[in-house]
């Protein structure tokens, strides 16, 4: 894979490094269909109207730096295209990206997002634990910011580890409210003077998240607004590639020191638990053939309802019902469908077991080969 520069000289992809400039030049630069995700924290247009202090009169550290002043809304808006259609053009066809903001620019964002034809999968609430509570109390604490996932069209076979997410959560399916502090403690980078390296530094807790959740090992993840290095030290530890755009120079160093202190984890540790879908597919027949089933030999099902025959094709038979263990189960059931694997069992040793135990075990002999 490789970039042309303004001379038209090619170059590898420059995988695992802090670019700077401007994020649209060069992503413009970038391979089309390069990426495997885009994790964007885009400027959200605070428009603070003068300084904020706390109830002792200390003055609050918030967001007032020059590249996150926009002139207008639409100023704003027209940034925001122009990132997402080059984000877009680099991604590959099954490629997705996240972008999270506030609520100061995330319904723009998002508008922008579906106007460049990205397809939006679902949003993301992220709770902060430990939020800044609001000092002035004249509105609610603002105690949340909102992720956008989205594939790079309605056509793309996104990653998703489902069952990864799943064992993330205790065995339970991932909601769509995330409950995660802030960055604090030891984990705020701090810059020489000893202050806060960047104002909006997110947790590796939500990126952590984010790429087990989204990506494999080895992939692509380009994060156009890189600040602190958050998705590059994450990234780094879990095996995948990263490439990070910053404009800011006190920034990219910041960055770089952080990855260069990061280590990555063991290579046996980065695999994670991959969704049924995604397992080879084993035939029913494949059983008959390598005689782990016999034509003849009687199934029945665990519910002990029923009993069918299986015939040399690998379809089954019981009373007038005849097709795949599907199909019979389904129809002795009068269901609308039924999961065969899991309906029907065989005899061993005095014992039932379900005939899924010996796709399993073709399962484990095709991972290996």
């Amino acid at each position: 894979m490789a970039i042309k520069d303004k001379a038209g000289t090619q170059s590898a992809l420059p995988m695992n490094e802090i670019l700077a400039g401007d994020c649209i030049d060069i992503m413009n630069s970038l391979p089309e269909a390069s990426v495997d995700l885009v994790f964007a924290d885009p400027p959200y247009n605070l428009q603070l109207k003068g300084a904020l202090h706390r109830p002792d009169n200390s003055k609050v550290d918030a967001v007032d730096d020059e590249w996150d002043q926009f002139s207008s809304f639409a100023a704003y808006d027209q940034f925001s295209r122009a990132w997402l259609k080059a984000a877009r053009r680099i991604l590959k066809p099954n490629g997705a990206i996240w972008v999270i903001g506030s609520y100061h620019n995330i319904f723009r964002v998002g508008a922008a997002l579906q106007d460049t034809g990205f397809w939006i999968l679902n949003d993301v609430v992220w709770r902060k634990s430990n939020p800044m509570p609001n000092f002035r109390g004249k509105r609610l604490t603002n105690a949340h910011e909102t992720m956008i996932w989205a594939g790079k069209s309605d056509a793309s076979k996104y990653t998703f580890n489902y069952e990864a997410l799943k064992e993330l959560n205790d065995g339970v399916q991932m909601r769509s409210d995330w409950v995660l502090p802030i960055c604090n403690g030891n984990e705020r980078i701090k810059n020489e003077d000893g202050q806060k390296a960047h104002p909006t530094q997110k947790p590796e807790s939500l990126l952590h998240r984010i790429i087990v959740g989204t990506t494999k090992p080895g992939d692509v993840i380009l994060d156009p607004f890189f600040g602190s290095g958050t998705t590059g030290a994450v990234a780094k530890k879990l095996g995948r590639n990263f490439i990070g755009i910053e404009r800011e120079e006190a920034y990219r160093k910041v960055a770089q020191k952080r990855i260069e202190n990061t280590r990555r984890y063991d290579r046996s540790s980065l695999e994670v638990t991959q969704s049924k879908r995604a397992e080879p597919r084993v035939p029913f027949g494949q059983l008959v053939e390598r005689g782990m089933l016999t034509p003849g030999e009687e199934l029945r099902s665990l519910n002990g309802r029923h009993r069918a025959k299986i015939r040399a094709d690998g379809t089954l038979v019981a009373h007038d019902a005849r097709g795949s263990i599907h199909q019979v189960g389904a129809a002795l059931e009068g269901a609308p469908s039924c999961n065969g694997w899991t309906f029907w069992g065989f005899k061993r040793d005095g014992k039932q077991v379900p005939i899924d135990v010996l796709r399993q075990q073709i399962r484990a002999e095709m991972r290996e080969q």
